[in-house]
């Protein structure tokens, strides 16, 4: 009896489906204002609607870099899903109590409170700064600085939107203005915001670049990349030497990001309406422009001299040295004199001419 009831539960376990296979990665942003739907992490989710409703937290040096706020955590909640990106809502920030704890010591004031204030957009915010002393203070000397304090921020923040006052917290305005305010009443050692708290939305705004834009930045960057990594690489294999091989990467480079760009921009114009046409002749207009003002080519093929491409081939032309009779004539002291070229690249000039 037990075997067969064995068996059953086998047969269950392989006609399971298996979950995990049907999850799928969901790339999660910043707010559109004022982050410009910036990549902060990544979430798996089998649905849109198991997505939505998230908590992600993350430092603030990993946010934008800022080594000195590594001890801040911020916070962000999914509000939507479109397509593969999670779009979030900035709720908050917090600096982690271990940092708090190392900022109050023996024989010195500590004075915290709390303000709930209201941006000029209308979301309502929940503030906690904290002022640290040097040496204890009276109870009356704090509350003269905690109202210092309270007015300071009531009044900075209902003359900002959410988004400006995200960027007053994450920076040091608001609290260089605290510090600067209750300083008259009391010296203060630090005057931090160490915890915010979105308590109510007010009116999204709609400014900032769509996500149609990000995304074709986005892979611009990346062909960016690519097009500087493959450069290296083909500099890196040549047989010249270094001057050279940087020279060529460079120019190989520039092709490349110009290739891309043109791309990039084709892109873009064909979405818009009634500029296609005159983007193309003032494109057209322009080579047309650039090929008047190239020199004209010479007889003889400099890019089958070695470690010579098309950028050092017109510093030699300039320099008056547009023939292989004119190099072998100025032999490897005359070629060297040109600058961006060295006496190396000239020797080896000079070895295949003879």
């Amino acid at each position: 009896m037990a075997s067969r009831t064995g068996a059953k539960a086998r047969a269950a376990a392989r006609k399971q489906k298996d979950k995990w296979k049907a999850k799928r990665w969901f790339t999660i942003r910043a707010p559109r204002f004022p982050w410009n739907f910036k990549r902060i992490g990544e979430t798996l989710g089998e649905e849109e609607q198991h997505v939505i409703g998230r908590t992600y937290e993350l430092t603030q040096q990993e946010f934008d870099g800022d080594f000195s706020k590594m001890h801040v955590k911020l916070r962000f909640r999914v509000t939507e899903c479109v397509g593969q990106d999670a779009l979030t809502q900035f709720i908050g920030h917090t600096h982690q109590s271990d940092h708090v704890r190392r900022q109050i010591r023996r024989y010195r004031g500590k004075v915290d409170g709390v303000v709930d204030v209201v941006t000029e957009d209308g979301y309502l915010v929940r503030l906690k700064p904290l002022l640290i002393t040097e040496r204890r203070i009276k109870s009356s000397v704090k509350s003269a600085m905690r109202q210092k304090a309270q007015d300071v921020i009531l009044t900075s923040a209902s003359r900002k939107t959410y988004a400006n006052l995200q960027k007053a917290l994450l920076g040091s305005e608001l609290e260089d203005e605290i510090r600067n305010a209750v300083k008259t009443v009391y010296p203060v050692r630090s005057a931090v915001i160490r915890r915010s708290q979105l308590l109510q939305s007010g009116v999204v705004s709609e400014s900032g670049p769509t996500l149609d834009e990000i995304h074709a930045e986005e892979q611009r960057q990346a062909a960016e990349v690519a097009a500087r990594k493959a450069a290296a690489l083909a500099a890196a294999g040549e047989d010249g030497g270094d001057e050279v091989a940087e020279e060529a990467g460079v120019l190989a480079a520039a092709e490349a990001l110009e290739a891309v760009a043109e791309k990039v921009v084709e892109t873009v114009e064909e979405s818009e309406d009634g500029e296609e046409s005159e983007s193309t002749e003032a494109a057209e207009a322009d080579d047309a422009a650039e090929e008047e003002t190239e020199p004209e080519a010479s007889g003889d093929d400099f890019s089958t001299l070695p470690g010579v491409g098309p950028a050092t081939a017109k510093k030699l032309q300039d320099a008056g040295l547009g023939t292989f009779a004119a190099l072998l004539e100025a032999g490897v002291d005359g070629i060297s004199e040109v600058k961006g070229v060295s006496a190396a690249l000239a020797g080896k000039i000079i070895d295949h001419l003879s």
